[in-house]
Order: structure tokens, then C-alpha cells, then sequence
């Protein structure tokens, strides 16, 4: 037992003192949802005794959906909800029927962006990973840590074998999470592999008068729309009819950090990812209904998706048997 873990500013060792079970404090509740377009999905609700929750979905490759501090909102959900894998559209920009928003939606994992058609095949926008049912090896929450333990294949015959190992870490009493990835190449030829984690961000910890800190490098707009809004996308200004979305890339400085402060509420959000994903996207959509920032940390700078990414000779691929390995923390605070 670590001697730093709390539950709600208490040491966990007193807390336990005062409770009957360490449900009362931290735990993973199992749900299957019963209608909708979600009906016969799964949903963990981690529940870690700092004021943290949030949902993992197992059937749609172990993302996060809603999640909440101390009852306040993080995540954008969008309208179509988390839909069930069946529901996925491969076509073109068929994703963004069963986009549910979600603290994180996982993009690849052998092309993000744009649909493409090139010599490794046809994908669609942002990949299939987020529209795939995860094989769930273990949940367990202890006076440490609640913890899930998941596999993801993305495959096809003759086609790409990648497997996923995720591992989701919410220390106890804490206001944070990891997410660690190891994806590994199962096929018997190389695999092009492109990975895109979106962490799609909400009101009210979004609103106007918010704060966008992504220490760069180096930052571009993508198109002329970005370039239009390129000196504001540091600020979050009022929900917009019409606002069109705006994206600019970032060479990821030595933090490898952004952060979003709301100081109306006294709340900031930090992002943390490892130096295999060397870029971070930043999507900014203030238009009403869609009133939403996307930080996206990517294993390439390329966002024109997989041919693109080959032309410029950024297309990151994995031999027979190699494995690489990604993280990214979160982690919320107040003033």
C-alpha cells in the first residue's frame, strides 16, 4: 500500500477505518446498456476516491466516454452517443455516424485522417480502432489503484494483424489517469501504423474565457480556415453559429504537455503524452451544438491521412513481430 494514497484528502488507511467495504471508495461497476444505439454494449465506470469518474467502453476498443470531477462534466459527447460496433459506417466519412465524442476516442491504427486508397488498401476516416470490441483481461480496484486491463485486435485476412494491450491507471484518492499502449505487429509482413489519441474536451470546463497552453516547437495551421483564427487559438471565444473548425499542428515541445485552464472555475486540465507521438493536433470547433476542443497527440505530423503521410516519407510502419509503446496521462486540478 502506498503511503501517499488518500480517498477524499483522508489516508486510506483511516478511510478504510470508517467504511465497510472499499467499494464505498473505489471500484470498477460493469454495465450493459439496454437501448439505443448502445443497447448490448459494455461500460466500466471507474471510481477512484478523489472526485473522479469516468466511463471506459470495452466495445469501442476500451475509449473513455463521459467523464467528470467532483460532478462537473470534462468530456464533449456529441449526438450520435457511443454507439455499438455494428453501427460503424467504413465508408469514407462514414466515422463520424459513431463518433460519440468521449474524453478519448483512439484514431488508427494504421491510418488517421482522411479516408484513404493506396497501395496498403482502402480505409476509412480515422481507422477502424475505435469501432472495435476489446477482449477485457482484468478489472480491480485496490487501496493503490483502480486498474483495466484490455486487448484490441485490429486484423483481416490478408490484410494487417495489430494488436493492442491497453492498461488504464487511476491511482486511489487521485485526480488523474494513464492510459499505456503496446501495439504489436502479429502479421508475417510489415504494417503501415498510424495512431491518433482525441481527447475531446467539453463544456463547462470549456467555456468562454478558457485557455489553450500547448508548448511547441513548432505550429501550423492546416488550411486556410486555421489561418483565419491562427493569433486566437489560444482562447476559447462564445459558442458560434456557423463557426467552421479550425486545426493547427504542433511539433511537440520538450514537455510533450497542453493544458486547458478555465479560471472562471478555478479548474485546469493537463494532457501528458510520451515522445513516441512526437505531434499534437489541436481541434477547434466553438460552433453551437459542437462547442468542443480536441487536443490529439499522434505518432506522425502528418494529418492528411496515410497516402499523405507516405509521400512525405512520415508514415511510421511496424516489422513482423516489433512493438511500440505509447502513453498519455490526464490529470485534473483546481486553484
Amino acid at each position: 500500500m502506498s503511503d501517499a494514497a488518500t480517498a477524499f484528502g483522508t489516508p486510506i488507511d483511516e478511510a478504510l477505518l470508517r467504511v465497510g467495504s472499499l467499494d464505498q471508495i473505489a471500484r470498477v461497476d460493469r454495465f450493459v446498456d439496454d437501448d439505443g444505439p448502445s443497447r448490448g454494449a459494455r461500460r466500466l465506470r471507474v471510481v477512484n476516491g478523489g472526485g473522479l469518474e469516468f466511463d471506459v467502453l470495452p466495445d469501442r476498443g476500451l475509449d473513455i466516454g463521459a467523464a467528470s470531477f467532483r460532478g462537473l462534466p470534462l468530456a464533449w459527447l456529441s449526438s450520435t452517443g457511443f454507439t455499438r460496433p455494428d453501427a460503424y459506417d467504413s465508408d469514407g466519412r462514414g466515422w463520424l455516424r459513431s463518433f460519440g465524442g468521449g474524453l478519448v476516442t483512439t484514431c488508427g491504427l494504421n491510418s488517421f485522417g482522411p479516408p484513404t486508397h493506396d497501395e496498403d488498401g482502402v480505409v476509412g476516416m480515422h481507422g477502424p480502432y475505435s469501432n472495435l470490441s476489446a477482449r477485457l483481461i482484468s478489472t480491480e480496484a485496490t487501496t493503490e489503484a483502480v486498474t483495466v486491463v484490455g486487448e484490441v485486435r485490429q486484423t483481416s485476412v490478408f490484410g494487417e494483424n495489430l494488436l493492442l494491450r491497453r492498461t488504464i491507471t487511476s491511482p486511489v484518492g487521485s485526480s488523474s489517469f494513464t492510459i499505456d499502449d503496446l501495439v504489436t505487429n502479429e502479421a508475417e509482413t510489415a504494417s503501415p501504423h498510424m495512431v491518433l489519441y482525441h481527447v475531446n474536451l467539453g463544456w463547462p470546463l470549456l467555456d468562454t474565457g478558457s485557455t489553450i497552453d500547448i508548448p511547441a516547437a513548432s505550429v501550423e495551421p492546416r488550411d486556410p480556415d486555421a489561418a483565419a483564427g491562427f493569433d486566437e487559438r489560444a482562447a476559447v471565444g462564445e459558442p458560434t453559429v456557423g463557426f467552421r473548425e479550425q486545426v493547427f499542428v504542433h511539433t511537440a515541445g520538450e514537455e510533450h504537455v497542453a493544458r486547458v485552464t478555465n479560471p472562471d472555475r478555478g479548474l485546469r486540465f493537463t494532457l501528458r503524452y510520451s515522445e513516441t507521438l512526437p505531434a499534437i493536433f489541436q481541434w477547434k470547433l466553438t460552433a453551437t451544438k459542437h462547442f468542443v476542443l480536441g487536443l490529439e497527440p499522434a505518432n506522425t505530423p502528418e494529418i492528411q491521412g496515410r497516402a499523405a503521410a507516405r509521400e512525405r516519407g512520415v508514415l511510421p510502419r511496424l516489422e513482423p513481430g516489433e512493438s511500440r509503446s505509447y502513453s498519455i496521462g490526464i490529470e485534473v486540478s483546481t486553484s
